[in-house]
């Protein structure tokens, strides 16, 4: 079986990679970009259309401000780019948005936007993926069908592609990345020449639909509240931002420069087509809907609704299906692997929190392919758990999002205003100042446009659905902080210097006898060697002939050790040795207890079920025990060797030296069998 696992193992992970080969697997830019900004590149595909999905709720009329709200959806993403950029000079280590609430507001402060960016993660690739499923699902009825099963498929292979390491999954990210980005940008411009330079109508397939308004009258508040909606879903647009401030480690050197660098191409690239969507979803009449099978009117019998991007795909490049394929495929592509985002920020975030002692210490520790291999198949389990749960439903897992992510923008941004107070206390250099003010001036307006989201969010979005994130956010966090005290806790315990300095006044050792078979006599052997002041056999009669027979044979072997018989007349085993331990320990509290319990070594996992239940049973109880040390003593049965076809001899010299005697299966210490 461990053969197998490993043979596995090696294929999907690939062969393991030195610790000095770290810095192989750094990023050049080229390659950071698609590791990094997949997902708020990928988010256009989607965000645009939620945005008029809310705004479907008012009627085909209610299209005409998308673009508005597009334009102010793109001065916060313009606002918190560049308020990162100040960022990731400022603290390049990776950890980002914790980091800085940490440095800066207090640990408290730090651990709720880790708790935060956590829960964000985990939905960035469940909803990465579900809208995969409903892009491809709009050319492949199969996956619309069975949008779970090729959710979680996709999942299971990002989480493969991750686990072989972030340079080879950046490299194989790229390609379909600039390819998503080059049709995009290739849709819109050639939109756009064919509306505004060859003079051409542009129509979707759903421009003659119209839609039924669920309220009729929505005017004043209400429909001031449902633009808040729409602009808060449109915000979707913006997570994934802070994934490049937490890898910075990932970047070549200059590590700070070149992710500023990434971050302003993200940006620029991330608004150009956002917009640009919107704007041909105007130019083409494209109608979307919350609910097509009650809200749009005139629509064919069975008319299955497309996505935004499929419908602008088929308006744009009308008679010529190639483009339309390419589009589709790279969008589900793209969107899948926009989830790669996560896989990269979430790690490293896990890591920096098990060093800081808030998330167990596995999470720190890198994989073959020197990644945080624990870190990916955990969130790689959290994305399974919400797609399954919400079926794989783009709109209503939107509804959990981007609260986390504007959380931590909003801290972060207040973290870096104190961070640039407190230099500006000491610094004396004009030049340096002026810089320092700059970038606390975009950091101030930073703070401004993503607290003003985030209140907008919880409001629009508390009883659609934020409120679980909320919950889950709390508690994570308080989660961690329990998981810190533990940590805290036990290094108190362990540092404590007045305990266990004495030494024990003797050493009483125990063999547990069940049978006088060569394994009791190696552990016979083994007891007598480590020379303890008192070693006797112990056995629990709950068979009468069965322990009669064996202390006769005991005697007739003339052991130079006594047997001790504990009685058990329910028939237990653990009981009257836990027992008879405490008794000693009670008898002689400076005395040591040693148990020696011989175990099978097998070859079979099946094998496992039958033996050693009872030592297992027994070694869990005892190590409970103070004073008591456990002993495991292995003896290697024939199928642990898994040498097909050749059965060694206990007499011969291979399997003798493994088992600890000599070359006639006598005890090679001399002290075995008499």
């Amino acid at each position: 079986m461990s053969k197998l696992a490993t043979a596995a193992k090696r294929l999907i992970v690939g062969k393991p990679f030195r610790s000095d080969r770290l810095s192989h697997t750094l990023l050049p830019k080229r390659i950071a970009l698609p590791v990094f900004a997949s997902d708020p590149m990928s988010s256009v595909a989607y965000a645009p259309e939620e945005i008029l999905l809310v705004l479907s709720v008012a009627g085909v009329s209610a299209f005409a401000i998308s673009p508005w709200i597009g334009l102010v959806v793109a001065l916060v993403m313009v606002a918190v780019v560049a308020s990162y950029r100040q960022n990731v000079r400022a603290y390049p280590s990776g950890g980002g948005d914790y980091e800085v609430a940490t440095v800066n507001h207090g640990p408290r402060w730090g651990l709720m936007v880790a708790s935060a960016l956590l829960v964000d993660y985990i939905l960035t690739v469940a909803v990465s993926i579900s809208s995969a499923a409903a892009n491809i699902g709009s050319v492949i009825p199969f996956v619309a069908q069975h949008k779970v099963l090729f959710a979680v498929g996709a999942i299971l292979l990002l989480t493969a592609m991750n686990l072989r390491g972030i340079r080879e999954s950046g490299t194989a990210f790229a390609i379909p990345t600039y390819a998503f980005v080059i049709g995009v940008l290739g849709m819109i411009g050639w939109g756009f020449f064919r509306t505004f330079a060859l003079g051409e109508e542009l129509r979707a397939e759903s421009a003659e639909f119209e839609l039924a308004q669920e309220h009729h009258q929505l005017a004043g508040a209400a429909f001031a509240f449902l633009i808040l909606r729409a602009f808060s879903s449109g915000s979707a647009a913006l997570t994934g931002v802070e994934a490049i401030a937490n890898g910075v480690p990932a970047f070549r050197k200059p590590k700070s420069r070149n992710a500023a660098n990434t971050l302003a191409m993200m940006g620029a690239l991330a608004i150009t087509m956002f917009l640009g969507l919107l704007m041909l979803a105007r130019i083409t009449g494209a109608v979307v809907a919350e609910d097509p099978a009650h809200q749009l009117i005139g629509a064919p019998e069975g008319y299955e609704q497309k996505t935004l991007i499929a419908q602008l795909a088929g308006a744009v490049f009308a008679g010529f299906p190639p483009g339309v394929w390419y589009l589709v495929f790279f969008t589900g592509l793209i969107l899948v692997l926009a989830a790669n985002t996560a896989f990269n920020g979430f790690p490293v975030l896990g890591s920096i929190l098990a060093q800081d002692r808030f998330l167990p210490r596995q999470l720190h520790t890198r994989g073959d392919r020197l990644a945080f291999s624990n870190g990916i198949l955990f969130l790689a389990f959290g994305a399974i758990v919400l797609v399954f749960a919400f079926e794989a439903e783009v709109t209503r897992l939107i509804q959990l999002y981007i609260v986390g992510v504007f959380m931590s923008f909003v801290l972060s941004q207040s973290g870096m205003i104190r961070h640039w107070n407190r230099l500006l206390r000491t610094e004396e250099d004009p030049q340096a100042r002026r810089r320092m003010r700059r970038a606390q001036m975009i950091n101030s307006f930073g703070l401004f446009m993503t607290a003003t989201v985030l209140v907008i969010v919880l409001v629009t979005k508390f009883t659609h659905g934020a409120w679980i994130a909320l919950a889950a956010m709390g508690a994570i966090f308080a989660l961690m902080t329990a998981i810190r005290k533990h940590y805290v806790r036990v290094a108190e315990e362990l540092a404590e210097s007045d305990k266990d300095t004495v030494l024990p006044s003797r050493n009483h050792a125990l063999v547990l006898v069940s049978q006088l078979h060569l394994p009791t006599m190696r552990a016979i052997a083994y007891a007598r060697a480590t020379r303890p002041d008192v070693l006797e056999g112990v056995t629990v009669n709950v068979d009468d002939a069965a322990t009669r027979a064996l202390t006769a044979e005991w005697d007739a072997q003339d052991l130079p050790l006594r047997l001790k018989v504990l009685e058990s007349p329910y028939r237990e085993i653990t009981r009257p040795v836990l027992q008879y331990v405490k008794r000693i320990r009670r008898d002689s509290p400076r005395d040591v207890v040693t148990v020696f319990i011989p175990e099978y070594v097998v070859g079979h996992w099946w094998e496992q079920l039958l033996h050693n239940q009872s030592a297992l049973r027994l070694k869990s109880r005892l190590l409970f025990q103070p004073g008591v040390m456990v002993t495991s003593v292995p003896w290697q049965l024939e199928s642990s060797t898994r040498v097909k076809g050749k059965k060694q001899r206990i007499e011969s010299m291979p399997g003798a030296t493994r088992r600890g005697l000599g070359t006639n299966g006598s005890d090679s210490s001399g002290e075995g069998e008499r």
